[in-house]
């Protein structure tokens, strides 16, 4: 009889807590994906279409380390959004794109019903540098995007 109101006075406030942290833990996870995005060029990054380099292009990423795998590439008038951990494509219209002083910002641009179809995905690690091919099945086009490795900085502290 001892055990069990033992039992109720400390097992039942230590699940109330955990309870509650489980909940402050999840709402702080959904505030934080707001779904806007501050897109920064990235200069040391190459792209080629069909082993060609094309005449206006741009590659942009998140600031967010979390969100490293989304990158925003500008094509001549064109833009698209890849998901690389997830590899898909989307299509970006430059009206969901706000100008800023560092490049872009934008709401959700992730959505279903605006994936490109893709094949033939390569994620390749070179060295400073990782290495993205993928065909673009709308034009028919193999885009090829190197994206530099953020400086280590480790051994400067």
């Amino acid at each position: 009889m001892r055990q069990r109101r033992l039992i109720k006075r400390v097992v039942w406030p230590i699940g109330a807590v955990l309870a509650c942290a489980l909940l402050f833990c999840l709402a702080a996870a959904y505030a934080g994906k707001s779904g806007n995005y501050v897109w920064k060029s990235l200069p040391r990054a190459q792209i080629k279409l069909d082993d060609k380099t094309p005449l206006a292009w741009n590659i942009f990423q998140t600031a967010q380390k979390k969100e490293a795998n989304l990158v925003l590439v500008q094509l001549g008038r064109r833009f698209i959004a890849l998901d690389i951990k997830a590899r898909v494509v989307y299509a970006v219209s430059p009206s969901d794109l706000r100008p800023n002083a560092e490049g872009f910002e934008s709401g959700d641009i992730f959505v279903e019903s605006r994936v490109l179809p893709t094949d033939g995905w390569s994620l390749r690690d070179v060295g400073p540098a990782e290495l993205i091919k993928l065909k673009l099945n709308d034009y028919g086009t193999a885009l090829q995007i190197e994206l530099p490795h953020p400086p280590d900085l480790r051994g400067l502290y």
